[in-house]
C-alpha cells in the first residue's frame, strides 16, 4: 500500500454510501482506495472551510523560493544541460 495523506480510508465499495462516509470522518479527508491503491481523496466541506486563503506577498514567495533553492539544486542543475 503507498503513503497516504490522511488518517482514515474507504473502499470504492463502502463509497456507494457517501453520507455514512461522511458521518464518520467528521471533518477529515477520507482516501479512495480500489485494491489497496490510492484513487483519490473525499474531502468533506467542513474540513476545507477550516482553512484561510490568502494571497502571499511578493516577500513571501521570494523567501520560499530561496528556501526551496538548495532543495531543489540537483535538479536545477541537471536540467540546465537540457
Amino acid at each position: 500500500m503507498e503513503h497516504l495523506l490522511t488518517h482514515k480510508a474507504v473502499s470504492l465499495t463502502e463509497l456507494r454510501d457517501p453520507a455514512k462516509v461522511l458521518e464518520k470522518a467528521g471533518s477529515s479527508p477520507v482516501a479512495v482506495l480500489n485494491r489497496n491503491k490510492v484513487v483519490g481523496y473525499f474531502v468533506p466541506a467542513a474540513a476545507v472551510e477550516a482553512f484561510e486563503v490568502r494571497e502571499a506577498s511578493a516577500e513571501e514567495t521570494l523567501r520560499h523560493f530561496a528556501a526551496q533553492k538548495s532543495r531543489l539544486a540537483p535538479a536545477l542543475d541537471y536540467l540546465k544541460d537540457k
